[in-house]
């Protein structure tokens, strides 16, 4: 509330109470430090190509293939397929995971692992894993195991949301091309002819 000052005859400038004010602020910035969610680092962080291109992928029915330093990594959005996905890839390698093994598997981001050393990764907490020196999941041709990963998640999806599931690569700009084309070889073995490129927005 401004205020005057009469005293001597001289008036004052007028003054306003920033009480309420801060406590709004302080009230705003306590909601939103509460509220936010920490961002976890990327396992395999890649610097990809840059485009003027500005369409976002979606936000489920989506699976992510990670190219960067010769590995791949693989990630699935929604937490029912990514548990189912990780049962039909036991089945598929003779492995069994617990109930707490599948809903941790379900929060995780990108993994980069072969199957037989996944459940390591699921036991770490969410900061180690991106320390583990993950060596990316095998697709050469003797133990191809990106392609039933692949197989096995669009078969989730399918079961689970009754849709075709979505692929995004997302390479490094600086990654050899032979990595990239086998990656789409293997999508295009599985008859995936549309796929999308994840590029950084670059200034125009």
């Amino acid at each position: 509330m401004a205020e005057l000052n009469t005293k001597g005859g001289k008036k004052a400038a007028p003054t306003t109470d920033m009480t309420a004010m801060c406590d709004v602020a302080f009230l705003l910035l306590t909601f939103f430090i509460l509220t936010a969610t920490a961002k976890a680092p990327e396992v395999l962080p890649v610097d990809t190509p840059q485009s003027t291109v500005q369409t976002k992928l979606p936000t489920d029915n989506l699976a992510t293939i990670t190219i960067g330093k010769g590995k791949v990594f693989f990630d699935i959005k929604g937490k029912e397929v990514r548990k189912r996905t990780l049962e039909m890839m036991g089945e598929k390698y003779g492995l069994e995971y617990s109930d707490d093994d599948t809903s941790e598997f379900a929060l995780m981001e990108s993994f980069g692992v072969p199957i037989q050393n996944l459940k390591q990764i699921i036991d770490m907490k969410s900061a180690d894993r991106a320390k583990a020196g993950q060596p990316g999941i095998p697709k050469d041709s003797l133990d191809n195991q990106l392609k039933e990963w692949l197989l096995n998640a669009r078969r989730a999806n399918i079961e689970i949301n009754d849709k075709e599931l979505e692929i995004a690569i997302k390479g490094d700009a600086k990654e050899e091309y032979k990595s990239i084309k086998q990656v789409m070889d293997i999508l295009q073995d599985q008859k995936i002819n549309n796929f999308s490129l994840v590029t950084g927005l670059r200034a125009q």
